[in-house]
């Protein structure tokens, strides 16, 4: 069994910054591919970016060059470092690793961004 621990989410004024934790617990491998997402209220879940094995990642759109996404494989987590926010970012964040034995979420963590 695998769990996803995220941390981080609160309130932030546009401009700020704000760092999700996503911890991995179970049968992982430290690399494993893992995505953020974000759901805000009344709205689809939306890919925000992931990381790949070979630890590059990739962008929304919408978040390209504001966020970051990393990993710290010593501790398995993999963090998104969220600057510049906008009120437009305000969401429940996920992430959502892929493991050797299936995918997973975590449970979510609100983002919310006040103008």
């Amino acid at each position: 069994q695998v769990q996803l621990v995220e941390s981080g989410g609160g309130l932030v004024q546009a401009g700020g910054s704000l760092r999700l934790s996503c911890a991995a617990s179970g049968s992982i491998s430290s690399i494993d591919p893992t995505g953020w997402y974000r759901q805000a209220a009344g709205r689809e879940r939306e890919w925000a970016g992931h990381i790949n094995r070979d630890g590059s990642a990739d962008y929304a759109d919408s978040v390209k060059g504001r966020f970051t996404i990393s990993r710290d494989n010593a501790k398995n987590t993999v963090y998104l470092q969220m600057n510049s926010l906008k009120p437009e970012d305000t969401a429940i964040y996920y992430c959502h690793r892929i493991t050797p034995t299936g995918d997973y979420w975590g449970q979510g963590t609100q983002v919310t961004v006040g103008s």
